[in-house]
């Protein structure tokens, strides 16, 4: 067998064997993450008393966990391996999910959002790590935006879903709809946690489904594009070379300013959109939630592959954000409710085609100090995700409409993409 078809089999084994899993692991983990929404809006707010600011909160405490435990658990995935860390972290987040199901007060569901942010911490950064161990860089923003269609997917499809469950199931063993809807999205988690560490391996040496020949030329291909894409000397402290690293600082900003948005639409927008449509059911706004983020999941692929095709990283990222951060604007602004509708749509379109180029950008880093870069990155730029659902639901308290989170969404997204052209400048000179 000749060298252009061990590398194309190589290859094609790898896409198949990690990203379907790791598409289904994101999927869960954002079925888990964005339950709240759906549970707020099925009852949930009212059985615990909670205001607008105080469901935003709480939303976003998950972020809180997030932040303190990202660069942590991700040098523990690196010294433990992912089959074993990752296989833990979706047990556990999963049991924190079913016992979400039984909370009683505001209390306790914070310590289980908070909970639920320190287990899923590890995640993302262990995927995008993942991808750097089985895919060279030219390749990678087109392999990440195969999973990362995850979120919108997991949303597109879980709007629907869970308003079904929560229309049609509530009172079922004298437990409400949107209690069991926790009990539900959380199990397969758990089942899936022991499914990964049969699955899972941490790096291609140790491959079974590749043959020797798939597996040496893997491993010389990852090789190379490392030396390439490595600084030269030694690194005797990476979490301080990393820490210290200016490319690393800029793109954890991009990544603050991108999540605002991103997780302020995603823990809002069943209400923006019973704010723009106040007749529709709940089921209505389920199915109208899911249409914006079914569009969002083909332009992620769509980008991702125009941005490996064309070598393109930073207007492929910025013109993402922008087209979303004004899309949002002028769904606000619009009060015909078909045309807001639309704007929302393209919102999130911009929103997700972000994605694929954005994490080639970011992944592109010095191979030694990964690790420790994607958890800051990761986890510094995921605090946007407790700001923003908090500062969206005061801003609903303070004026009664949810027009002036929308507002503030979109000048967040507007300027993670300035950041990104201010990046491209910067690495041009």
């Amino acid at each position: 067998m000749n060298t252009n078809t061990i590398a194309a089999t190589a290859q094609k084994k790898v896409r198949w064997h990690i990203l379907p899993y790791l598409f289904i692991i994101y999927f869960v983990a954002f079925l888990d993450r964005s339950s709240i929404t759906y549970a707020s809006i099925g009852g949930m707010d009212a059985d615990l008393g909670l205001t607008a600011t105080t469901y935003g909160f709480i939303a976003g405490i998950f972020f809180i966990g997030y932040f303190l435990f990202g660069i942590p658990g991700n040098m523990i995935l690196e010294k433990v391996g992912a089959k074993r860390w990752i296989a833990l972290i979706l047990i556990l987040w999963g049991l924190v999910t079913l016992l979400t199901g039984f909370v009683q007060s505001a209390v306790e569901l914070t310590i289980l959002r908070f909970l639920l942010g320190v287990f899923e911490a590890a995640l993302f950064p262990g995927m995008t790590l993942i991808v750097t161990y089985w895919f060279v860089s030219k390749t990678r923003a087109a392999a990440i935006a195969l999973f990362m269609i995850a979120p919108p997917l997991a949303n597109s499809f879980g709007a629907p879903v869970a308003t079904a469950i929560i229309s049609n199931i509530h009172q079922f063993l004298n437990l409400s709809g949107w209690r069991w809807l926790f009990l539900i999205v959380g199990l397969p988690a758990v089942l899936l946690g022991i499914f990964t560490y049969w699955y899972l391996n941490d790096k291609p040496q140790d491959a079974k489904w590749l043959t020797s020949e798939e597996r040496r030329w893997l491993i010389d291909a990852l090789d190379k594009d490392n030396q390439e894409n490595s600084k030269e000397g030694e690194i005797a402290a990476p979490f301080k070379e990393a820490f210290l690293d200016r490319k690393i600082w800029i793109v954890t900003l991009m990544n603050f300013f991108y999540v605002m948005g991103l997780y302020g639409i995603t823990f809002w927008l069943p209400q923006m959109i019973k704010s723009i449509s106040s007749s529709s059911s709940t089921m209505t706004v389920g199915w109208l939630t899911a249409i914006p983020y079914l569009l969002g999941a083909v332009a992620l692929v769509v980008n991702a592959r125009s941005s490996d095709r064309t070598g393109e990283r930073y207007y492929h990222t910025a013109l993402g954000a922008i087209v979303g951060g004004f899309s949002l604007l002028a769904s606000a602004l619009i009060p015909n409710p078909y045309l807001a509708m639309v704007f929302i749509c393209l919102a999130a379109i911009g929103l997700y085609a972000w994605s694929g180029p954005y994490w080639a950008i970011t992944t592109a880093i010095d191979p030694r100090i990964a690790a420790v870069g994607l958890g800051i990155v990761n986890a510094i730029g995921n605090l946007g995700g407790f700001v923003s659902p908090y500062v969206v639901g005061w801003l609903k308290d303070l004026t009664n409409s949810t027009v002036s989170g929308m507002y503030f969404l979109a000048a967040s997204l507007i300027l993670a993409g300035c950041l990104v052209m201010l990046l491209k400048k910067t690495n041009a000179r």
